[in-house]
């Protein structure tokens, strides 16, 4: 595990967080931070899908704003920093950022060629995004926020997408939830999956609202799914 400056395509460098598997060559995967940076979580997390046999890279989204943000959902000051990052975030240099990180990962020798995004939170919303946004082979967001918003791109998801959707997010509605199912349900890229009775981060071990069913469940689907694709 180690940690690597990539060129953003913008000028500057940006740090990211690598997790290798044991066998190469692998499928590449893009790993995208929740609100509170890269932190032990997310590094947590990088080393698990790694240990899934894949070449994981998850990228400083923060950096433009303060370079390596490491925060916890612990306390109301780091939720408030949070948000506050969150809010100053340009949601299309993060776009870029991805991209960039997106072809380091597919450029390693370690890497098969084909590569994906898995997002959590605000990474969920990016991973969305760059279903639209970016050529990656295949995507994964869990309790994206905001993804309503977002239904106007759907029509160019053109490769594989999974959704992970808590039925009771407390940063949605039942409507937003519901106006998001029905807005992808007609295109045959996008499987959604809504798990009754759970709360926005239910996958985030050690959060509030952690289920290990459902996470179980989830991080199952996603495996499988990153193994068909970029198999």
């Amino acid at each position: 595990m180690s940690e690597v400056m990539i060129d953003a395509a913008d000028g500057g460098r940006f740090s990211a967080y690598v997790a290798k598997p044991t066998v190469t060559p692998a499928g590449g995967l893009v790993v995208i931070q929740e609100i509170f940076g890269v932190n032990p979580v997310m590094r947590e997390q990088c080393d698990w899908y790694a240990a899934q046999g894949f070449l994981v890279v998850c990228p400083d989204l923060f950096w433009r704003q303060q370079p390596g943000v490491q925060l916890t959902d612990k306390t109301q000051e780091e939720w408030n920093q949070a948000f506050a990052l969150l809010n100053g975030m340009d949601q299309d240099k993060a776009i870029e950022d991805l991209r960039a990180a997106l072809a380091w990962v597919r450029g390693q020798d370690g890497c098969t060629g084909k590569a994906g995004t898995v997002g959590y939170c605000l990474g969920g919303r990016l991973a969305f995004m760059m279903a639209t946004r970016s050529d990656a082979e295949a995507n994964v967001g869990y309790y994206g926020v905001g993804l309503e918003g977002l239904l106007g791109e759907a029509d160019k998801i053109a490769k594989p997408l999974m959704l992970h959707i808590a039925e009771n997010d407390k940063f949605s509605s039942p409507d937003k939830r519901d106006a998001v199912v029905a807005g992808v349900k007609d295109n045959e890229w996008v499987t959604a999956k809504v798990y009754p009775g759970m709360d926005h981060a239910f996958a985030r071990p050690g959060g509030e609202h952690y289920d290990r069913d459902a996470a179980d469940e989830a991080n199952r689907l996603t495996v499988e799914f990153f193994r068909t694709h970029l198999g």
